[in-house]
């Protein structure tokens, strides 16, 4: 495993080392892709995911939004790869964590510092009165919920198709990749943008890029210095051992 013992030794001497994270990681925790053939998207019409969709269809959007981002997110859990990515961030090996998921499951595995690049699903927001509310205050039904305040409709405050990406978040991981000298690829294949263009600001400003994952990428013959070809946990283990050692 010559590129597993390259990579923990680039991990453990990094001065600024972030990780970037897909659907990959958190599909070992029980949550589905949602692109390609069988992925979640394929089962429902990609337009009730639109904004504008929501907000003129609220009832069918919102049926189809609950169903992908809370009914098949079920009782998902962190699994081996977002603990070690969290113990990295207490032992002050990893910087940050930039993820394109929405899943909150970095942080329920114990990681601080998170990038939510795509908003989150455990978040609502009034689009009448900006008012916020967290998932755990909220009874989610078949109809659209709406604000205890002034009753306007709440939308998971994650960014939906039509809606661009936050500028904070977006200007934060670009600024957090470009401080980089190794980045983690881990569980993404690079055809989301413009999440896609993080780790090519850190290549560009001289990160060594380590890519995990199962299968190539977009990022695997450009950018990528050290490809491991397995899943996340299973990577994650055997780079922690390597660390210890």
């Amino acid at each position: 495993m010559i590129n597993i013992r390259q990579a923990a030794q680039l991990i453990k001497t990094a001065s600024f080392l972030t990780a970037f994270t897909g659907a990959g990681i958190s599909k070992e925790s029980g949550i589905p892709v949602f692109r390609g053939d069988d992925g979640v998207y394929s089962q429902y019409d990609h337009s009730l995911l639109e904004i504008r969709n929501y907000k003129t269809r609220t009832e069918e959007s919102w049926r189809a939004v609950k169903a992908i981002f809370y009914d098949f997110f079920g009782t998902a859990k962190p699994n081996m790869a977002h603990k070690i990515l969290a113990e990295w961030e207490k032992l002050g090996l990893l910087k940050y964590v930039i993820t394109q998921n929405i899943d909150n499951l970095h942080q329920e595995g114990g990681s601080i510092n998170v990038i939510e690049y795509h908003g989150t699903k455990d978040k609502f927001v009034c689009l009448n009165c900006g008012k916020n509310f967290r998932l755990k205050e909220m009874n989610l039904t078949e109809q659209p919920p709406h604000c205890s305040e002034c009753n306007g409709l709440l939308k998971p405050d994650f960014v939906f198709f039509g809606e661009p990406i936050p500028e904070k978040a977006a200007r934060f991981s670009y600024d957090v990749a470009k401080k980089s000298d190794v980045h983690l690829i881990i569980g993404t294949t690079g055809e989301v943008q413009p999440a896609s263009y993080i780790p090519y600001y850190a290549k560009k400003a001289g990160a060594i890029v380590i890519e995990i994952n199962p299968e190539k990428s977009k990022f695997t013959n450009t950018i990528t210095d050290i490809y491991i070809n397995m899943k996340a946990g299973e990577a994650l283990i055997e780079l922690n051992k390597n660390l210890i050692e």
